[in-house]
C-alpha cells in the first residue's frame, strides 16, 4: 500500500469492528477529507468517532489503547468487557483502525474486566508519527472549564475522557511565529461570525471584542462552539495531518450559521485536516453539498438497521444525492408533502 511516508499522509483510512457495542460487524472506509455520519439514534455514529479518537490519542500520549477505550466509553464499573455486543454466552470484540497499511488492533471478551489485561498491537508508525486527534463532544465545555481538569485528575467523577481531552486542546498556547495565509483566512471567517477573538485568563475563557472581555458563561452556546473552533485553529491543534471529530455540530447553533460552519470545515480539509462529523440536520448536509467543489473529498456514510437481519449496516457514497437510506431528507420530504397536502385541502376564502 505504499511506503511509510505515503501511507501516513492520508490519516485514518479504515475502521473494522466486530461484536463491539451495537455492531455485529462493520467495515468503514474513510475519506481523507470530510466524512459525514448520518443515521437514526442508536446506529453507532458516536461510537465510531470515539474509537477513532481512542486509537489516535492513546499512542500520541504513550497510553494503552484498551485503557483509553475504557476512559472514553466509560462502561459501568470501568469493565471493558461491557463494550462487547451482548450475545448468549461469552463473546469477543475485535477492533482494527488503519492508517494505510498500518493498524491498531485490540480484542477482548465479554468476561474481561480490567483493560490492563487486554493485549493490543499497533504498528510502530502510530508512535513515531502520532495523529493529533481533536474530539468535540455535543456538550460545550469551555464555560465549565475552570478547575475541571484538576478535578478530573484527582477525583472519581463520571465524565468520559473526551471532555478533559477537548479542554487540554483548548488550553494549548498559540503557535509561535506568523500565522500562515490559509489558517489566517479561516480564522478571519470565524472572527466575523463571533465578532471577536477568544482569550484565556486563569483557566477562564473570554470573548474579546471592541466592548471588552465577555466571559463564556454569558455567551450563547453556539458562539462558544465557534469560539472553540477558532482556538483550535489558532493554537495549531487543527492543521495539516490532524483529525477533527465533531459530534452534532449543529446542536444549539442557529441555522443561519450552518453555512459558515460548513465553509470552515471545507477550508480545513483543504489544508489537510481530516474531518469526521455526525449530524441529524438537513441544513448541515445541504450546506456542505452546495458549498463543496469538485476537488473536495467528501464521503457520506449512512448507518441503518438491515430490515432482514436487524443488524447495523452502512452504505457510503461521495455524493449527497446518492445517500441511501437518508432518514434526514426523507423526514423533510414528508414534512413538505404534508404541508402541500394541507394547503390543497384548506378552503379558499
Amino acid at each position: 500500500m505504499g511506503d511509510l511516508a505515503e501511507d501516513l499522509t492520508v490519516g485514518l483510512t479504515r475502521i473494522e469492528l466486530e461484536r463491539f457495542t451495537a455492531f455485529s460487524k462493520l467495515a468503514l472506509d474513510l475519506s481523507p477529507g470530510i466524512n459525514v455520519l448520518i443515521g437514526a439514534n442508536g446506529t453507532g455514529k458516536t461510537h465510531i468517532m470515539k474509537v477513532c479518537h481512542a486509537a489516535c490519542d492513546a499512542y500520541r500520549k504513550g497510553d494503552r489503547f484498551a485503557d483509553k477505550l475504557t476512559r472514553v466509553f466509560l462502561p459501568s464499573g470501568r469493565s471493558i468487557g461491557r463494550l462487547v455486543k451482548p450475545h448468549q454466552g461469552s463473546s469477543k470484540a475485535i477492533i482494527r483502525v488503519f492508517r494505510g497499511s498500518f493498524r491498531v488492533y485490540s480484542s477482548f471478551s465479554s468476561q474481561t474486566t480490567f483493560a490492563s489485561s487486554v493485549k493490543s498491537t499497533r504498528s510502530r508508525a502510530w508512535i513515531d508519527d502520532p495523529v493529533e486527534s481533536v474530539y468535540i463532544p455535543v456538550k460545550e465545555m469551555l464555560s465549565n472549564a475552570p478547575g475541571f481538569r484538576s478535578l478530573y485528575e484527582t477525583r472519581e467523577i463520571y465524565f468520559e475522557e473526551i471532555y478533559k481531552d477537548i479542554l487540554d486542546r483548548a488550553y494549548i498556547p498559540i503557535l509561535r511565529g506568523p500565522t500562515d495565509p490559509q489558517r489566517k483566512h479561516i480564522l478571519g471567517i470565524l472572527q466575523g461570525a463571533i465578532q471577536g477573538k477568544v482569550t484565556v485568563q486563569r483557566e477562564e475563557f473570554f470573548l474579546r471584542n471592541k466592548h471588552g472581555n465577555l466571559e463564556f458563561t454569558l455567551l450563547a452556546e453556539g458562539i462558544r462552539k465557534l469560539g472553540l473552533l477558532w482556538l483550535l485553529i489558532q493554537n495549531g491543534s487543527l492543521q495539516n495531518g490532524s483529525l477533527l471529530l465533531w459530534d452534532e455540530p449543529e446542536t444549539n447553533l442557529n441555522p443561519r450559521i450552518f453555512g459558515i460552519l460548513m465553509q470552515v470545515l471545507l477550508e480545513l480539509q483543504r489544508i489537510g485536516v481530516q474531518v469526521v462529523l455526525a449530524t441529524h440536520d438537513y441544513v448541515v448536509l445541504k450546506e456542505l453539498d452546495l458549498r463543496r467543489t469538485d476537488d473536495d473529498k467528501i464521503a457520506f456514510h449512512s448507518l441503518y438497521r438491515d430490515a432482514d437481519t436487524g443488524e447495523l449496516a452502512c452504505r457510503t457514497t461521495p455524493h449527497y444525492v446518492d445517500i441511501d437510506p437518508n432518514a434526514i431528507a426523507d423526514t423533510f420530504d414528508d414534512l413538505y408533502d404534508r404541508e402541500i397536502d394541507r394547503t390543497m385541502r384548506e378552503p379558499r376564502t
